[in-house]
Formats: C-alpha cells, structure tokens, sequence
C-alpha cells in the first residue's frame, strides 16, 4: 500500500469513529442526557423506573411534536415496562416511531424486545437483521437484541 492510500485509510477510519463516537440520540436506545427537557426528565422518569411519570411526560411531549420519532419510540418503551402493557399501543408507537426514522436503532432494538413478549421470535429476528444492516460497526441495539432472543430460545428449549 502506498503512503497516500495508506494516509486515505487512516483518514476515513478516523472520520468514521468520530461520527461514530460522536453519536445521535435519534438512533440511541438511550439517549444521554441532552437539550431536550422531555429527553432529560423521561430519562429519570426511567431511572426511578416511573413508567406512569414517563407516559404522561412523552404523551403531553406527543401532543406538540407528534413527528418525533425518539418520543413514540420512548413511549412505547414506558407502555411496554409498566404492568399490564398494552401491547397493541406498544407496536403503535414503536412503528410510528420507524415510520418517522426507519433507521431508528433504538426502536428497531425495542420492538424486537415486544415481539419476544408476545412469543414472535420471527419478527424480533427481522428487527435483529435491520440492525445488522444499520449498525457499521457492533452497536448496543444489536448486542442487547441478540442476546434478548437468545436467552428467549434457552428458556424455549425442552
């Protein structure tokens, strides 16, 4: 390899780690704390594990930007950790929230999680290959769905 295409590698790899360790809460399953209040206090809505708290907090959130995708995608996180989810409220949200942003890793990884909860190990698969193909290098959303169906199919097993 010569030295310029050996300095292009470099340079592209370096681009690509920034971009990737730089970040986008649009495609996080869990956005770091940011600008946006309702992203912050759902956030420790979450950590108090306040799912009640949360909805109302992402429903009002709703009500005045219903094109937002980490909104519906959090929503349907908060229905889906409560007692008694709805699930078909769950998979409303979270689909609104890939039709807003069908590269949205995050609501890819969750929904996959509500498919396992209603035993569509087919359709959690699918939401796995989505991320396969969205996430460059390993991601969480990933990571964390894989091993949701795996340890779905060890309880399964006879």
């Amino acid at each position: 390899m010569n030295h310029f295409s050996h300095l292009l590698v470099i340079t592209c790899l370096s681009a690509s780690a920034a971009a990737f360790a730089a970040g986008d809460t649009s495609y996080s399953a869990d956005p770091r704390p940011s600008a946006d209040p309702v992203l912050s206090s759902t956030q420790a809505a979450f950590g108090r594990k306040d799912w009640t708290g949360a909805q109302v907090e992402l429903q009002n959130a709703l009500r005045s930007s219903p094109q937002n995708a980490d909104y519906h995608n959090l929503y349907a996180y908060s229905i889906r950790k409560g007692a008694n989810p709805n699930m078909d409220l769950v998979f409303k949200h979270y689909g609104e929230a890939l039709r807003i942003n069908p590269k949205h890793r995050g609501a890819h990884e969750y929904v996959g999680e509500a498919y396992l909860m209603v035993n569509d190990v087919p359709k959690a698969k699918q939401h796995l290959a989505a991320l396969d193909k969205l996430c460059f290098m390993p991601c969480e959303e990933h990571t964390d769905l894989k091993k949701a169906i795996a340890a779905y199919e060890a309880k399964r097993k006879p």
